[in-house]
């Protein structure tokens, strides 16, 4: 028995030291950081530009399509392509005989009916003042006089407003400015058949465009929404009139981002008084940025765009942790961030969602 003793006891000292062994290599793998070859910078205050430039379009403030109410020939046209019109001023006078003989029907009419009703009301008169005298006229003949006087009184007013309707579309023959403009385009010239769209003429009489005041209209990206303010002052240069620059007055904000763009619809109102400046013209909207234009920025790929938000990988102790940040303008290969971050910080150069928050890494700074 003791002999049996003398041999296991040096056996389980072996395999307790070969175990003992073991565990500590283990544990030296387990604190062993992985990925010894990640690269690192620390961010850069650079300056970046205070200003950038984003295209936008210069359109008319207000643009109408003229057609013709009724269908009719083209009688007389009293303007052509680059006129300039007043509001209220006659652009053309069309013709549809019809519509005479219905006017002259109508007046027939109208007289008839306020013969009608004179002959009625004048009865009803007389009736009234004859039965003053005890016995002459029943109560029955009186009011079915006065029956008849307001049967005839209520056709004359049909018959009034039946005139007055075909007066109306007669008016119509008359093509007038709505507001002051620009002639734009002329589709029709004199004995042209016209009428509503779609019937007689597919193509507007006229289109007429305010060119005094426009709109600028913009696209303004996500990141630089921000940057607007209502009623401020906008510069703006055109390429085909080089070495000039404009003003434009932010006036209204769609309030909504384009879903495919990711941008907000600006319009921008331009008093354009010289008439230089034509809608349709691409404009260079020159958007000021911040007053301070030091910003801490990194490289383009250290920017983690995830699921979960915007981040950087920080590294610590050989350990990653996620600093959720705010992207701003990227300018080349950088990128201006904002959050927990200083210039000291060490950051991973390529940003990845395999190294996790909390990950044992071990980095190579980079200068």
């Amino acid at each position: 028995m003791n002999q049996l003793y003398k041999y296991l006891i040096p056996t389980i000292l072996v395999f307790s030291l070969q175990s003992c062994g073991h565990e500590e290599k283990k544990e030296a793998k387990k604190s062993e950081p992985s990925s010894p070859d990640i690269e690192a910078v620390n961010p850069k205050q650079e300056d970046f530009a205070s200003s950038t430039k984003i295209p936008g379009e210069l359109q008319p403030y207000q643009k109408v399509d003229v057609y013709a109410k009724v269908s009719s020939f083209v009688k007389k046209l009293y303007v052509d392509v680059g006129n300039e019109v007043k509001a209220g001023q006659l652009l053309a006078t069309l013709e549809a005989p019809e519509i005479n003989s219905q006017q002259s029907a109508a007046s027939s009419a109208l007289k008839s009916k306020e013969a009608l009703y004179i002959a009625s009301k004048a009865k009803y008169a007389r009736l009234k003042e004859t039965s003053k005298t005890p016995g002459t006229i029943s109560a029955l003949d009186l009011e079915q006089a006065l029956a008849a006087q307001r049967s005839d009184l209520a056709q004359l007013e049909a018959a009034k407003a039946s005139y007055r309707e075909v007066a109306d579309v007669k008016n119509y023959l008359q093509i007038r400015a709505p507001f002051s403009g620009n002639i734009a385009t002329r589709n029709v010239s004199a004995g042209a058949y016209v009428g509503p769209s779609g019937k007689g003429s597919d193509l507007p009489m006229f289109s007429l465009v305010q060119q005094d005041r426009l709109r600028l209209v913009v696209n303004v990206p996500e990141s630089y929404t921000g940057l607007l303010n209502k009623n401020g002052d906008i510069k703006f240069s055109i390429q085909s009139i080089p070495g000039e620059t404009f003003t434009a007055k932010v006036a209204r904000f769609a309030g909504a981002l384009d879903n495919k763009l990711r941008s907000q619809w600006v319009e921008m109102d331009v008093y354009n008084k010289d008439k230089k400046l034509l809608p349709g013209m691409v404009a260079n909207v020159i958007l000021p940025l911040s007053d301070n234009n030091k910003a801490l920025s990194v490289p383009n790929s250290a920017v983690l765009n995830s699921t979960l938000g915007v981040f950087v990988i920080k590294v610590e102790k050989n350990t990653a942790h996620w600093v959720p940040v705010t992207s701003g303008i990227s300018n080349g290969d950088t990128t201006t961030i904002i959050g927990q971050v200083s210039i000291n910080d060490v950051i991973v150069k390529n940003a990845s969602e395999e190294i996790r928050d909390g990950q044992n890494i071990r980095v190579k700074l980079l200068k």
